[in-house]
């Protein structure tokens, strides 16, 4: 995860150091910085190779990253205006990591951890100050996904949040913000969705390679063009309770009831885009342009998928 990282901020022209956790020997560690960039050139050689990456600039990226043995690190340390902690998911090797760090480090400095495992409230302690502190979920691999689920905790400065915000979206990543739950938002939904398909599986319900192509040409197309609650409320929240009351009968599981919240916006009418609102206010949108956007990003999918519509009509297309 950290040299996807190292790989995000340094293609965007940024300089990044990698910073060694461990204390090593001079030989294990010139092992391990060599292991390291050779890894980092392999991914980015097959960026080249995809056409994302112009070849000449692969040794400029390499240039700005540095690696840097743990005795070096005070140095690094206290010119840093952003750290991500990337250490193993073990609760003291974080508070040995954070605690080493943060003798060094200035203090408007902002320390994101990515776990994705511990909460940022049980982590804020380890950090000497905790309002510049806050969890910054990344999705492999770190360098191609865009998505960075940031999660503060109740006493993180809403500055040190806006601030990390900016500069993820400087280098082309797109940030959400989540409380400190569990799964954070797409790790929550990826588990239900996993474990749904092992359990279609078990039952004989259909074999993996066909649930594959369902989430390939359905569920994935369908959720990349549109949200998932944006589908919800395009489709109709009443929708979604009557669905959902029938799976839990029909298959006798109360895990596909829906939760209050879609009941209670069913009392109040709030059923989606045509009542004008369900989880969003679609008050003084225009639906027209809304439809016709939703639609080129459908179709735009869909030609990568190489799966657009056949048109009979239509002229054969080159070959």
């Amino acid at each position: 995860m950290g040299r996807g990282i190292a790989l995000s901020f340094a293609c965007a022209g940024q300089r990044v150091v990698l910073i060694d956790a461990k204390a090593r020997g001079a030989a294990e560690f010139d092992a391990l910085r060599g292991e390291a960039m050779r890894d980092l050139e392999a991914q980015l050689d097959a960026l080249v190779e995809l056409g994302v990456v112009p070849a000449p600039a692969v040794q400029a990226i390499l240039a700005r990253i540095e690696l840097c043995r743990r005795d070096a690190a005070p140095d690094h340390l206290a010119q840093l205006e952003l750290l991500f902690e990337g250490v193993l998911e073990v609760m003291e090797a974080k508070r040995e990591a954070f605690a080493f760090a943060s003798q060094w480090l200035p203090d408007e400095a902002i320390v994101a951890s990515t776990s994705s495992t511990f909460l940022s409230t049980s982590l804020a302690g380890m950090v000497r100050v905790p309002q510049r502190f806050l969890n910054a979920h990344w999705l492999n691999p770190a360098h191609l996904m865009p998505l960075v689920e940031l999660s503060p905790h109740p006493q993180t400065d809403p500055d040190a949040l806006r601030r990390l915000r900016e500069k993820l979206e400087a280098i082309g990543k797109v940030p959400v913000v989540c409380g400190p739950s569990p799964g954070y938002i797409v790790p929550r939904m990826q588990a239900l969705i996993m474990n749904e398909a092992a359990r279609m599986i078990e039952e004989g319900v259909a074999t993996a390679e066909d649930i594959d192509r369902a989430t390939r040409y359905g569920f994935g197309i369908r959720y990349a063009a549109m949200g998932v609650v944006e589908f919800i409320d395009v489709g109709g929240n009443d929708i979604l309770y009557y669905a959902s009351r029938y799976l839990a009968e029909a298959l006798r599981n109360e895990r596909y009831a829906s939760p209050p919240v879609v009941g209670e916006y069913m009392a109040q009418g709030r059923n989606g885009l045509r009542s004008g609102k369900g989880f969003y206010d679609w008050a003084g949108t225009d639906i027209e342009e809304w439809r016709r956007r939703s639609t080129a990003r459908l179709l735009e999918l869909l030609r990568i998928a190489g799966s657009l519509p056949l048109i009979a009509d239509a002229p054969s297309a080159p070959r």
